[in-house]
């Protein structure tokens, strides 16, 4: 069987997932749970209910349930992630010293380790969405109006619109390939692998097994690098409607208007992950290439994790399908 003709007999499952540190988490409409490889070569499962059952009508409209989803999808993947850090047991052998500690001087050792790591995370995140709105905001809408003082012809929304946007898109490309080089990095990329063959796997109606889900395409349409990009396009054509040109004005429009940029890239990949015809296929195209950088191909040990994640998540009464 071809991999393509497994792809076109699958059914729609609005299960998703995301990589973390040496493991995988899945959500499905009633459960979610993470499966992660401890030091010891043992998988670690973590389950809880999804809770999304009170989530109020207005939320569920469409462009609010984007913002909504990604807000609610960052949360949750942060906690995961870090969650993810101490079930792998990467954290006790890092911080292994030798030191020979009683049960309340290690407690408290790490509490104050606690304390530290939260600030440093406050700090790093700070200066991160500090460096984002320079980086992928301002910095092309400075650029762009050096340029044009250099080359007043090329004045125009238009113009300033795409160059802005293919600015940000060649910087957050650059930004992935940098960091796919880092060795941990890789690893996440390679359970980003992990998680894409398997929820294909379950799409065609196959057996969860590490055999079926190897031979699976690891480029997902549903995938978060592929909304990252849509919401780099979808910015490109709200801007051309900006006609302010001062590039500190300019950032904080787009910032004021980044929930509309948002809810309309989580449209689309929505779209993209239930339909399968010409314009899905053209607007998860660019996703796709990205994906070349993102998701790595796996090895048995972390199909593992993603196939015990997947199959505590899958509801009996079929409520995935879309």
């Amino acid at each position: 069987m071809k991999e393509n003709d497994i792809i076109c007999a699958r059914k729609k499952t609005s299960i998703g997932g995301q990589a973390l540190i040496e493991g995988i988490m899945m959500r499905g409409p009633k459960k979610t749970a993470m499966a992660v490889r401890h030091t010891s070569g043992e998988i670690v499962i973590k389950e809880w209910e999804t809770g999304n059952k009170r989530v109020p009508s207005i939320l569920k409209l469409p462009i609010i349930r984007g913002v909504y989803n990604f807000i609610m999808s960052m949360k949750l993947g942060y906690k995961c992630l870090m969650e993810s850090a101490e079930l792998s047991g990467i954290e006790e052998e890092e911080n292994k010293s030798g030191e020979d500690l009683s049960e309340e001087e290690a407690e408290a050792k790490k509490k104050k380790e606690s304390i530290f790591m939260n600030i440093l995370t406050v700090v790093a995140s700070v200066i991160g969405v500090a460096l984002a709105l320079v980086l992928f905001m301002y910095l092309p809408a400075q650029i762009f109006s050096w340029l044009v003082k250099a080359f007043p012809m090329l004045e125009g929304r238009f113009m300033r619109s795409l160059f802005e946007g293919l600015l940000r898109i060649i910087i957050f490309i650059l930004y992935m390939y940098l960091v796919s080089l880092m060795k941990d990095i890789r690893r996440t990329f390679m359970y980003h692998g992990a998680e894409h063959k398997t929820i294909f796997c379950y799409e065609a109606g196959l057996e969860l097994t590490v055999e079926n889900v190897r031979k699976m395409n690891k480029f997902h349409p549903r995938c978060g690098t592929s909304f990252m990009i849509l919401m780099l396009i979808v910015g490109i054509i709200i801007s051309m409607f900006i006609t302010v040109t001062n590039p500190i004005f300019r950032t904080v429009i787009k910032l004021c208007l980044l929930p509309l940029t948002v809810g309309i890239g989580y449209e689309l990949i929505k779209i993209a992950g239930r339909h399968d015809n010409a314009f899905t296929r053209l607007i998860s195209l660019p996703g796709v290439w990205l994906q070349h950088i993102s998701v790595l191909e796996p090895d048995d040990s972390m199909i593992e994790c993603a196939i015990e994640a997947v199959k505590l998540v899958i509801p009996n009464d079929g409520s995935d399908n879309w």
